[in-house]
């Protein structure tokens, strides 16, 4: 297959994902790019995933609030304007800052978090997020999260 350039605009986004609490548009995803992913995650305070690792690499870009981010035991509140580079392997989570955030996502080759997130939403029900049911759908889609 042969990669093409891709220039991708708001009206051509689909909806907004429920993953887990917290909002994820799929701005591009491995099928559209042939290796990286792209989302935009936006979340209230406190929402955000279990600590976790998978095989892919993962960065972060605040564009708007705070995220603390923990990676290997470190943690850190990261205002707009910050970057998070989280190497494949590495245990790590995130939760959104006292005033919510937002931010982008871009996964290295090999993610699968586009088709997880894409999973998560669809077991995903109105209310409290259903914590078991995700860490689940996480498993299947090559992510380890400590019991």
């Amino acid at each position: 297959m042969t990669r093409t350039a891709l220039i991708l605009k708001p009206e051509t986004y689909q909806p907004a994902l429920n993953v887990g609490g917290f909002d994820v548009t799929v701005l591009a995803s491995k099928q559209d790019t042939l290796g990286q992913e792209f989302t935009y995650q936006v979340g209230e305070k406190g929402m955000g995933p279990p600590p976790h690792s998978h095989d892919w690499d993962e960065s972060f870009f605040v564009v708007k609030g705070s995220v603390e981010f923990s990676c290997d035991g470190k943690t850190e509140l990261c205002s707009a304007g910050t970057l998070v580079f989280v190497p494949g392997g590495t245990l790590h989570s995130f939760q959104y800052g006292p005033d919510g955030g937002e931010m982008l996502e871009i996964t290295g080759t090999g993610s699968r978090a586009a088709q997880m997130f894409i999973a998560i939403d669809a077991e995903s029900s109105p209310g409290a997020p259903d914590f078991k049911k995700i860490t689940e759908v996480m498993r299947a889609n090559g992510v380890t999260v400590p019991s």
